[in-house]
C-alpha cells in the first residue's frame, strides 16, 4: 500500500511537470483550425499560402521530375514524405484507395527521404505493396525536399496548379486532404 506521504509527493510532483504546459487544455480539445500563421501572397515558401518552392529529384525509375513542369499538366500536386513504416503504410493505403481514385488531375508523389539509392527506393516500393498504386515515388536521397517544405513522415502538402500551397500539415484521416483537393482553383 502506498503511504499518504508518497502519494502527497507524486501528486506535488504531477502538478510541478504539468504546470509548465500553458496552453495544454487546447492540446485535449482541438479546434481542428488551421492555425499556422498567414503568408504573405507571392513568397516562396513551405507555408500555406505561399508559393512552393520549385524542386527536381529523381523518381524510383529514374526519371526526373520538377514541380514546375508537372503543375503545367496537372490540376495540382500532393506530396506525402513517408518513411515506408506501418504508419505511412496506414496513410498510403488510405490515399490510394479513398484519395487517388477521385482526382485523376492531380498528381501524387510519395517522397522517401530514407532510402540511400534510387533503387532501395523502388525495391521498397515493391516489397510494401505501392508499385502501381498511384503514387509517384521521388527519391530524396539529400534530404532537400524534407528542408524545403520544412516536413518530416507523415507529412501532407497539396500545391495547387499555380504553385500555392493549399495544405501543409501531418496526415491525419484524410478529411482535410479532401477538402483541399476539392477547393483546388
Amino acid at each position: 500500500m502506498v503511504s499518504v506521504r508518497v502519494k502527497a509527493w507524486i501528486l506535488a510532483l504531477t502538478v510541478i511537470m504539468t504546470a509548465g504546459c500553458g496552453g495544454m487544455v487546447d492540446d485535449l480539445n482541438p479546434s481542428g483550425q488551421d492555425k499556422q500563421p498567414v503568408q504573405q501572397p507571392g513568397t516562396i515558401g513551405p507555408n500555406v499560402g505561399q508559393n512552393a518552392p520549385d524542386f527536381t529529384l529523381p523518381d524510383d525509375l529514374g526519371n526526373t521530375v520538377t514541380l514546375s513542369s508537372v503543375l503545367q499538366s496537372s490540376d495540382g500536386v500532393v506530396m506525402y514524405f513517408t518513411m515506408w513504416c506501418p504508419i505511412c503504410w496506414g496513410h498510403m493505403d488510405h490515399l490510394r484507395t479513398a484519395i487517388i481514385p477521385n482526382y485523376h488531375n492531380v498528381r501524387f508523389y510519395a517522397v522517401d527521404y530514407v532510402s540511400a539509392s534510387i533503387a532501395v527506393a523502388r525495391n521498397r516500393e515493391i516489397s510494401d505493396g505501392f508499385a502501381g498504386s498511384g503514387f509517384t515515388v521521388l527519391v530524396d536521397t539529400s534530404k532537400s525536399m524534407l528542408s524545403l517544405y520544412h516536413a518530416t513522415m507523415g507529412t501532407t502538402v497539396v500545391i495547387d496548379r499555380n504553385g500555392v500551397i493549399r495544405m501543409s500539415e501531418d496526415y491525419k484521416d484524410g478529411a482535410r486532404l479532401q477538402s483541399a483537393l476539392a477547393n483546388l482553383p
